[in-house]
């Protein structure tokens, strides 16, 4: 067989996917550096993940229930404080944190120090609530609560209220 009748025959194995160190979709949230490594078009939108940088004293959106998705948090470096329900947990460094459907949560970084996390959505659903929220920032209109709530109810998720 040739090399050209190889090449033109439709691969049998799955493409594997490489994201470099100054690769990946770029999302700035106001003090939250986003990068997303994978948005699901590579795992059958069956997984996203996405590295985000939190500055200090950064507040993170109003606590939320996904119906839809798993997500999940694994801290790279600091401390994030992660609110569910009416506990905190303060994970540091090598934590994981896995919020699945249906859970109030929101998290923060309350330190003077910069934080970093590693975030999994299955199915990848929420990354383009991201994507929607730093289209609302570049527009030039403020990301108010509303707007906040109108862009998570695209992607099955609300606001938690009635907590206590």
């Amino acid at each position: 067989m040739t090399e050209e009748a190889k090449t033109s025959e439709p691969q049998t194995q799955p493409v594997v996917s490489v994201v470099r160190a100054d690769e990946g979709e770029r999302i700035v949230l106001g003090t939250t550096r986003m990068r997303v490594l994978e948005d699901g078009s590579h795992t059958g939108h069956r997984l996203a993940i996405a590295e985000s940088v939190l500055a200090p004293h950064t507040q993170g959106p109003p606590q939320h229930r996904h119906a839809r998705h798993d997500e999940g948090f694994y801290i790279l470096s600091g401390t994030v404080r992660f609110t569910v329900g009416d506990e905190e947990h303060d994970a540091t460094t090598g934590t994981l944190v896995m919020v699945p459907p249906g859970t109030p949560h929101t998290f923060a970084n309350p330190t003077d120090q910069p934080a970093v996390m590693l975030s999994t959505f299955t199915p990848d659903l929420y990354v383009q609530y991201f994507r929607d929220l730093q289209e609302v920032l570049a527009d030039g209109r403020p990301l108010t609560p509303q707007a906040n709530v109108d862009a998570m109810s695209r992607y099955a998720t609300e606001p938690a209220t009635g907590l206590g």
